[in-house]
Parts: C-alpha cells; structure tokens; sequence
C-alpha cells in the first residue's frame, strides 16, 4: 500500500500550549456509572442547567478503557459518562452500532471521537436532534467522499505505516480481509510516546485490530457540518500529522485546543480533554 498504508472560532492557552455492530445493540457499549445516572440528569429541577450525557467513541488500535481517565474527570464533575464498545469494521457498520447506543441514550449528549472514532461520530450523530456538540480528539473529520487513508496521506508526517502488523482472516462465508496491529515493540513510540511505559505495554497487548478495510472505506455524511464542533489537535502526533489535523479542524470551522501530546492524549491528557468536553457541554445545552 501507499503512504499510510496506510480557527476559527476561538484560541485559548493549555499550560505551555497554543490552543485555539450492530452487534448487541445495547450490549456493544459499557456504561461508566449507574444506567440511572443518565435518567438523573435529564431530571434536573426547573431551571437549571441538564448535563448532557458524554458519549465517547475510541479509536483504532484502543478500547473503551483508553477513556477511563477522561470518563473519572468528568463524572467528577457530575456528568453522565457511557463509554462505547467501536467495532472497527467501517465507518458505515460502526455507526449503526454508536447510533444504537445514541437511541437507547435519552436526553441531550455530547459525542466524541478519537482518531478513528472520529469518522464514526460523524455518521452516527448526523440528524440526532439530541446531540448538541461534537467532540474531536486526535480525530479525522471527514468530508463525504474522504476515507481516513485518504486523509492521512494528505499531508507527510505519519510513521504508521511502518510500525503495523497485518494480520489476514477468512471469513466462514470464505470472504477475507485484514484486521491491522500496531507491533507491540513499537507501540509506545508510534502512539503513546508520553504515556508510562508500564500503560503504553499493557495498552498495546490489549488493543483492538481495525479492519484495513475501514481505514479505505469513504464517509458518506459530515455531522460536523451542522453540528457545533470542538477539536482537540495533538502536536506530536505520529499516527495523523498535525497538518492533517489543523486542515480538517479549519474545514469544520471548530473550536481548537492543540496540546504537545502523542495520538494518545486523553490518555496522557486527560484533564485537558475534558476541560474540552465540559466546555461543548457548557456552551451547547440547554439551561
């Protein structure tokens, strides 16, 4: 394969920062708190402000536990918090599964995306009157017509390509594919080269293969188009280039935050990825 194998609206200051499946339905997702928790928070007393429910979507090569410090930081702050289970099959399959975890959600929610995870928010929450702001963290924000191979290859600057590890499956009705590893040994630096090296081993025995496939398939809806957009731009980011990033943060006209962090930063970042997300919460929902 080639290449990768493959602000608009405001500027704020992070520390020393620039900033600006259906399988399951119900089951593909993991709360991060009480199911009543989301009944509560839409139950607040007349007046006041309803936290939305955060909705997270994780990435390639991750799982739902790679949000686990952001998820702590905001049900700290009190917000409702479901983590969800991405299969990382395609963009069109995945979001069905996030738009069965978005309909059985009730109330207002934010949803976010990491990296790959950025593609299937912006299938799964385009026409969902409920979610009121889109997360992007580390994210692609494609355009109908774009795949994320497309994207990453549209600046220089990722070393993925190098760091993979095909792994090719058959199928029972005999079709076949390949799901895609990042090489433990290289693991840490290709994408949490800030994060202790005794979570960077663990993070890379435990993570999930994407489907090669997915990272060709080309997206059919932008949600961010007509939803209010936030993003979070890693600057030592080994797996989309920073340039990638900004072109896609521009295009969407989002709200910015760019952090000297690895692809995995809500995982070495987490408080900063949430501060993020309470501001979405804060300056989309209803009070």
């Amino acid at each position: 394969m080639a290449g990768f194998m493959g602000v608009r609206r405001g500027r704020v200051m992070v520390g020393v920062v620039s900033s600006v499946a259906v399988a399951g339905a119900v089951g593909a997702f993991a709360l991060a708190g009480p199911a009543s928790a989301q009944q509560d928070a839409g139950a607040g007393a007349k007046g006041r402000w309803v936290k939305p429910t955060i909705v997270l979507e994780h990435g390639a090569f991750a799982d739902s536990s790679s949000w686990n410090g952001v998820v702590k930081e905001l049900r700290a702050a009190g917000y409702p918090v479901v983590a969800a289970a991405n299969p990382l099959r395609g963009p069109a399959y995945d979001a069905a599964a996030l738009r069965s975890v978005l309909d059985h959600v009730k109330g207002p929610k934010v949803v976010v995306g990491h990296s790959y995870g950025g593609n299937v928010i912006s299938q799964a929450a385009n026409g969902d009157r409920d979610v009121k702001a889109l997360v992007y963290v580390a994210a692609f924000l494609p355009a109908p017509g774009e795949s994320a191979l497309e994207l990453t290859n549209k600046f220089p600057g990722s070393t993925l390509p190098d760091a993979l590890d095909p792994a090719p499956y058959t199928l029972p009705d005999g079709t076949t594919g390949t799901d895609l590893y990042i090489q433990q040994d290289k693991f840490r630096h290709q994408f949490a080269a800030d994060v202790p090296r005794n979570e960077a081993a663990l993070a890379a025995a435990g993570q999930r293969p994407i489907a090669q496939a997915a990272l060709e398939e080309k997206a059919t809806t932008a949600a961010w188009k007509t939803i209010p957009t936030w993003d979070v731009i890693t600057t030592q980011d080994l797996n989309i280039p920073p340039a990638v990033q900004r072109f896609m943060a521009r295009r969407a006209h989002a709200h910015t935050t760019e952090v000297a962090a690895s692809h995995s930063v809500a995982v070495s970042h987490p408080r900063t990825v949430a501060h993020v997300i309470e501001q979405a919460a804060r300056a989309t929902t209803q009070r």
